[in-house]
């Protein structure tokens, strides 16, 4: 048996590559205060994604329930709550210190409003912050953006300490050392939530940062990375300017890690790691000229299937009383949620699809399930076991689809203001929701559609993947007889969690 902590602290880094922190393996990039943290954690190493990406993968953790096999990325909905409503009846104290921009735009609704309190610090990529940018700062490439709310909130960061990221760590510390104390003297608990956008891009930095890992450069640094497939033999990149754009995402992880001390120093001077229970995560990696299955460089988060830089992730937690080491078990960031349902023994009345991690915190040996479903909606759905990854994309025509929303938002572009998916029309229908007696409007889309932003993209294929034997998931063995075994377990998932029957259809598997 492991103690059960009085309170927790989520940090969730967003685009963190697991394969680029030295605590995992990674050589290329210094982050000593990730590392000083996992010396005193359990690192699990086999940690995937579930619902992609930004927005979606927050449902995971605040919600415990994956989305993406019913809605692209949107608020909270009418049939569910995030974790913080349940623990506010419960009278836990829970606070949001966060830079994620996502939050506070449409399709980001209702993920801050059951904190009992929330710290937004303003500026980073898309936070429409200013209606004028500051004179002095230039710009940098955009590799087709164009003019962004980031080009406006840029010359207001003086130095380091101005940027958004440093500022929400720099608060998220605050907390720990005055509120925390003050709520641990009165013996009341709390989840403290420190959502942190970086090192998503722009990968910007002070120059002291930037040229970290390039010293060599001359020029505006290139922090904002392409999304896109085959950038190098297409001419969209040169191999001098994906090093640079590589490095520059190094210099946001070092950057982000420098200010991250601040926390643990908090966390050291009140003793925290004495009654609270402390995860470090991430939402997703990003691809910076990771080569997919086809030996093309992939860049960004383009319409692609989620391979393992992508979707491999890392979870460091650290526990009271609890040995550090190493976790091979599968799991994914729904758990998490499970498990901070578990420690606040709060009541949870939707369909969840985590499982606690105690288990593996009492025994490493063990495991919490058999298989992760993950990817984003309307595209390729994906499944990670101890043995494979598979892939499996539409057969033919991406059809049937259906979106299930009653709230009917999804990710803004503020680029194009007129670009939005239309209302639901008169091919919409009541249904419901597994585990629900709620009314859900599903929309249905038919080929020629305009479909949400995250789903668009054509290509879609089947993979598989023998993670024990090709570590490095590059050969393709979906056409053997384990391609078979592992249609049929995907078919079992997906009944498992009830999914809609579209996927049983567009994916050939009805």
């Amino acid at each position: 048996m492991i103690t059960t902590p009085k309170n927790v602290v989520v940090i969730l880094l967003d685009s963190l590559n697991k394969h680029d922190l030295p605590s995992f393996g990674g050589v290329q990039y210094d982050t000593p205060n990730i590392d000083r943290l996992a010396a005193r954690s359990i690192r699990f190493t086999n940690h995937h994604t579930g619902s992609l990406p930004c927005i979606p993968a927050r449902h995971d953790i605040l919600v415990g329930a994956w989305d993406f096999l019913w809605k692209p990325w949107g608020s909270i909905e009418l049939w569910e709550e995030a974790i913080t409503a349940s623990l506010r009846r419960k009278g836990v104290i829970t606070q949001l210190i966060t830079d994620h921009p996502h939050l506070f735009e449409v399709g980001g609704e209702n993920f801050h409003s059951d904190f009992t309190a929330w710290d937004y610090a303003r500026g980073h990529e898309s936070d429409a912050w200013k209606t004028r940018p500051d004179d002095s700062w230039i710009g940098a490439p955009s590799f087709g953006r164009g003019h962004t709310h980031y080009d406006n909130s840029r010359g207001y960061f003086a130095d380091a300490d101005d940027f958004p990221g440093p500022r929400t760590m720099r608060a998220a510390a605050e907390w720990i050392r005055t509120s925390s104390t003050y709520h641990r003297a009165r013996g009341e608990r709390f989840l403290l939530f420190v959502d942190e956008f970086d090192p998503h891009e722009p990968f910007d930095t002070p120059e002291a940062w930037a040229a970290m890992y390039d010293d060599s450069w001359e020029g505006p640094h290139l922090v904002w990375p392409p999304y896109a497939v085959d950038a190098i033999a297409k001419g969209i990149l040169s191999q001098r300017e994906a090093h640079q754009i590589h490095s520059q995402y190094g210099s946001k992880i070092s950057m982000i890690d420098h200010y991250l001390g601040k926390v643990i120093d908090a966390l050291d001077t009140t003793g925290a790691w004495e009654d609270t229970a402390i995860f470090l995560c991430t939402d997703h990696g990003h691809y910076l000229g990771d080569f997919d299955v086809h030996g093309r460089d992939i860049w960004g988060k383009p319409a692609i299937p989620v391979y393992k830089e992508l979707g491999h992730i890392p979870m460091l937690v650290c526990w009271p009383g609890v040995t550090p080491g190493v976790c091979d078990a599968l799991t994914t960031s729904t758990d998490i949620h499970a498990t901070i349902t578990e420690i606040f023994e709060a009541q949870v009345s939707h369909r969840t699809h985590g499982q606690s991690l105690t288990p593996l915190l009492a025994d490493p040996r063990q495991s919490i399930r058999e298989w992760v479903l993950t990817g984003v909606w309307g595209r390729e759905v994906q499944l990670v076991t101890n043995e494979w990854r598979y892939v499996r994309g539409p057969i033919g025509a991406n059809a049937p689809l259906s979106m299930w929303s009653n709230r009917w938002s999804t990710m803004p572009l503020a680029k194009y203001p007129n670009f939005k998916i239309p209302p639901p029309d008169q091919r919409a229908v009541l249904d419901h929701m597994p585990g629900t007696t709620i009314p859900v409007i599903r929309q249905q889309f038919v080929e020629g559609d305009l479909l949400p932003f995250w789903a668009m993209g054509t290509g879609c294929e089947h993979i598989l993947f023998h993670r024990g034997e090709d570590p490095a998931e590059k050969i393709n063995i979906v056409t053997g007889s384990e391609g078979k075994d592992a249609t049929e377990l995907l078919r079992h998932a997906l009944q498992h969690v009830e999914a809609p029957a579209d996927h049983f259809v567009r994916l050939g598997l009805s």
